[in-house]
């Protein structure tokens, strides 16, 4: 079972945490990894999947199928699911989803955005702690798993130690302390003696965060530790920008944790706008250089290899996965939605002489000049035919679309997360009736579904 005492971590960070992130981390040297945040509800809405091609566990969002969680046995003893919450039973129905998938929970107390606050978490539990008490201590009761809570300081030490003496009582294994209040960021000076007078006079491990801007190698990890007397450590932007922070050799160049990091990336098939998010955070000021710029203007995954040569790498990988049947998400349909709506009708629309086809649209593969229903207008202008007409049906967040064009009818029968996106895949099928896109280069893009 995990434990907290003289650990490095990764901290939870907004869309950083995901797979190739965390695993990254635990390959350069860290303990633990903690995931994003992820909200309860969001959660409540996924299925639980068996990723037999990546050797993945996918929560698979069941309103658009994205993905939510994905996790892997590599890390499973190491990662530590942070969940957004208000309410202790959709924590305790979310915990039961993961417990087999996770080495323990952890609810984020800290967070100060707006969208958390609003929703009565983060930090706005710190002004109800009796709900934040009663949070951990329903999951503690009901879980196999640690369950521990991160926050931030109070204005003083003494408020500080209030709170955590309450919430320690619920059962928690370990509680994260944010140096900083509320109100203050990251340019504001880190609190280390409100830390260090908690860690003195609490009996669980107290994990110290927010000493990033006096990390810059890995021996600083130890002077935190030491200044906040704390049993662990945790980093968040001294790892988001050079992941490296965790090794005990040293730090390595940034172009060497970028191709690491990428490789993880194409492995575990992780979204291009993710993926990219992730690097514009290592490269910082370096995105105004001109290979910088090269990079911003990447659509696809395949591209932004290609910068740090490890093109052909994702496109082989890209590839056989295609082959083996990952198309960038799982497919959802009406009749797997959870809750099932008695309400809707799936047959809305008639689907007799209908020319039918499984393909997804995959944004990244296609730039603003090459979408298919550009192709297919501007093929329609050329030849003389009138512009095509879209009938889309919406089930819940799910879309598909019924293309006219020249007295005929096309359709994907994959349902898509927008209205746009079953556009251009009905006319992704009206290209491939007209043999003006062939089923090898639908394959290419990633769009036939098997």
């Amino acid at each position: 079972m995990i434990t907290y005492e003289n650990k490095i971590i990764l901290a939870p960070m907004v869309r950083i945490g995901t797979l190739p992130m965390r695993l990254l981390a635990l390959r350069y040297g860290a303990d633990i990894v903690y995931s994003e945040e992820l909200i309860d509800w969001k959660f409540l809405r996924s299925k639980r999947k068996q990723n037999d091609i990546l050797n993945t566990i996918d929560f698979v969002d069941q309103t658009d199928g994205t993905i939510v969680f994905r996790t892997c046995d590599e890390e499973k003893d190491k990662v530590v699911l942070q969940l957004g919450t208000c309410d202790p039973d959709r924590a305790l129905r979310v915990a039961k989803l993961v417990e087999n998938d996770v080495a323990a929970i952890d609810i984020n107390m800290g967070c100060p955005k707006e969208f958390s606050v609003k929703g009565g978490m983060g930090v706005a539990l710190m002004e109800n702690s009796d709900k934040a008490f009663d949070i951990l201590k329903k999951l503690v009761e009901n879980v196999t798993i640690p369950v521990t809570c991160k926050i931030r300081i109070f204005e003083t030490p003494e408020e500080t130690l209030n709170i955590v003496s309450k919430l320690a009582k619920a059962g928690i294994k370990a509680i994260g302390i944010h140096g900083r209040t509320r109100n203050e960021r990251p340019q504001h000076p880190v609190h280390t003696d409100i830390i260090r007078y908690v860690a003195e006079r609490i009996s669980i491990p107290v994990i110290a965060n927010g000493g990033s801007k006096e990390i810059e190698k890995y021996s600083d990890i130890f002077k935190f530790k030491e200044l906040t007397g704390c049993s662990s450590v945790m980093l968040a932007r001294a790892a988001e920008w050079n992941c490296s922070i965790f090794r005990k050799e040293g730090l390595l160049d940034m172009d060497t944790v970028i191709k690491d990091y990428l490789k993880l990336a194409v492995d575990f098939d992780n979204s291009p706008s993710n993926t990219k998010y992730c690097i514009q955070n290592i490269l910082r000021d370096l995105q105004e250089t001109p290979r910088g710029r090269r990079f911003l203007d990447c659509q696809t995954l395949e591209q932004i290899c290609s910068i740090w040569d490890l093109g052909e790498y994702c496109k082989d990988k890209q590839l056989m996965y295609q082959n083996m049947g990952i198309q960038g998400r799982w497919q959802v349909t009406p009749s797997e939605l959870e809750p099932p709506n008695k309400k809707i009708k799936t047959n809305d629309i008639n689907l007799e002489d209908v020319a039918q086809m499984k393909v997804c649209f995959i944004r990244a593969n296609f730039n603003d000049l090459n979408l298919p229903k550009s192709q297919l207008h501007a093929w329609a202008g050329k030849n003389g035919y009138k512009i095509p007409q879209y009938e889309t049906q919406q089930v819940e967040k799910l879309f598909r679309t019924i293309l006219t064009f020249d007295g005929k009818k096309y359709t994907s029968s994959f349902w898509e997360k927008n209205k746009k996106f079953a556009e251009q895949g009905a006319a992704l099928v009206c290209l491939f009736y007209l043999n003006l896109i062939t089923e090898q280069e639908l394959i290419k893009l990633g769009s036939i579904i098997k």
